[in-house]
């Protein structure tokens, strides 16, 4: 089946360094954040000739890369932005931890600064076909899993941005690819001007990071960011299964060819599943992918394996080709990743669950009674909105961290519910209340950083402590 009137022919990346150069050569360029995004960022324009200064909130001490940047020539300023605004900088880039509302960026853009992602920047020379991948939940694995499908398929494919390598890195090491595969942020998202996929796919939009937008609508629209630039020769691949991208399809979305999904329901034309099978209509012809040759489970997942088969079949990979690598695919650490099985009951690290549209669909992709340990730094959402599915769901609440007490609020009175001090408290408390045929599921809803560097730390941790039972 042929899904396009024209697959994009794979390009390398070509010449994209030295226009770089030549572009960038001399401008004064300041990079905002200093994690690992910006140290690339940072790089990549010294690289290119720009004169590049480096700024973090956080204290010298605290940077470890400093020096690295002060040999190459890169003044760093730390602990603070005071007086930049008065440097005459004409470009910006915004690591994506910054908030897009800081003083700082304000005050640079009134003053006539361009401000924008590293992703902006760097697909301003990247002259491979990008493929990105946004949602609040799942980009990670379907980003990763396409870039698996496209090199099984014999396709070089670059997978980066969000995950691994950031996207400026393609371009200064001179990389070659036929595809660049990017996990895309609403952060980077904020601050896209001539951003535009070939193929940008939108996995679903639940509360997240309401601590940073002004409400669900703002961080909704920033998603649809993705499509603003494309044009009727590219794709949008989207979860009509999600209301908020549903009802904006139905709006209009932009000029790029929909090809929607969803695992409710028929569609006419484009993915849909029927529990055995996952079908795909298109121009009146059909595929069918057996659910049972898909190592990945749950139902999230099968929405990321609908999204991961149209985008490859846009890029020409065969169904075959699909197939062979989703029974091979399990899946990445800490997303509903099975830890083991003890007296009958399922332990699950669904430690990257740090949002209520994650736990929402990890909840709904589990069909055994469920002792849930929850909790951590709360990002602004409604924890009520769980009320039904808890009360269907789960058993029992084992709650940590700072946001234990505004969960317990909004669910305790739908469930039972307990408070622990830590997360070994947690998992021990759900051993003794477990009974065969229960899941203990570590899925947060919540970010780590009250009692973990991160949410790899948190999902290790919980490993450990059930392994250890």
């Amino acid at each position: 089946m042929t899904t396009t009137a024209e697959n994009i022919a794979p390009r390398g990346n070509g010449g994209g360094l030295k226009r770089a150069k030549e572009a960038l050569s001399g401008r004064r360029a300041l990079v905002v954040g200093l994690a690992s995004t910006g140290l690339s960022a940072a790089r990549f324009l010294k690289k290119c000739g720009a004169v590049v200064t480096a700024t973090d909130s956080k204290p010298l001490k605290d940077i470890p890369a400093a020096g690295e940047l002060n040999a190459l020539g890169i003044e760093v300023k730390a602990g603070g932005h005071e007086g930049l605004e008065n440097l005459g900088f004409d470009l910006v880039i915004v690591s994506p931890g910054v908030p897009h509302g800081l003083k700082l960026l304000c005050d640079l853009r009134d003053l006539g600064a361009e401000v924008i992602s590293d992703v902006e920047l760097a697909y301003r020379f990247i002259d491979a076909p990008v493929i990105a991948i946004a949602g609040t939940n799942g980009k990670t694995t379907t980003t990763t899993l396409l870039g698996e499908v496209l090199k099984d398929a014999g396709k070089k494919a670059f997978v980066g941005g969000n995950i691994g390598t950031p996207a400026v890195e393609f371009v200064e090491r001179e990389m070659e690819a036929d595809y660049c595969v990017l996990e895309i942020s609403s952060f980077h998202l904020e601050t896209t001007e001539r951003f535009n996929p070939h193929v940008g796919v939108l996995l679903n939009i639940t509360e997240d990071h309401l601590d940073r937008y002004r409400d669900f609508g703002h961080y909704a629209e920033t998603k649809f960011r993705l499509f603003r630039n494309q044009t009727a020769s590219d794709y949008a691949v989207v979860n009509v299964n999600d209301p908020v991208i549903a009802s904006r399809v139905q709006k209009g979305l932009g000029k790029g060819r929909i090809i929607p999904f969803s695992v409710e329901g028929e569609l006419k034309d484009g993915l849909s599943c029927n529990g055995a099978e996952i079908i795909f209509r298109c121009s009146e012809k059909e595929e069918r992918y057996p659910v049972a040759d898909i190592r990945l489970k749950g139902l999230h997942n099968i929405e990321n394996v609908m999204a991961v088969i149209a985008a490859a079949r846009v890029l020409g990979v065969g169904r075959d080709e699909i197939l062979a690598t989703l029974k091979r695919f399990e899946g990445l650490p800490h997303r509903m990743e099975f830890v083991m099985e003890r007296n009958g009951v399922a332990y699950i690290d669904d430690s990257k669950g740090t949002n209520i549209g994650s736990l929402m669909m990890a909840l709904r992709g589990l069909k055994g009674p469920v002792i849930l340990i929850a909790g951590g730094v709360d990002k602004g959402g409604d924890y009520r909105v769980l009320s039904s599915l808890v009360k269907e769901k789960v058993a029992l609440m084992v709650l940590i961290g700072e946001a234990r007490f505004k969960i317990k609020e909004a669910l305790g009175a739908v469930t039972g519910t307990v408070m622990a001090e830590s997360l070994k408290e947690a998992v021990e408390v759900s051993e003794k209340n477990a009974k065969a045929g229960d899941t203990v599921l570590l899925c947060p809803a919540c970010s780590s950083f009250d009692m973990f560097r991160n949410y790899k730390e948190r999902g290790d941790k919980f490993k450990g402590f059930v392994r250890a039972l």
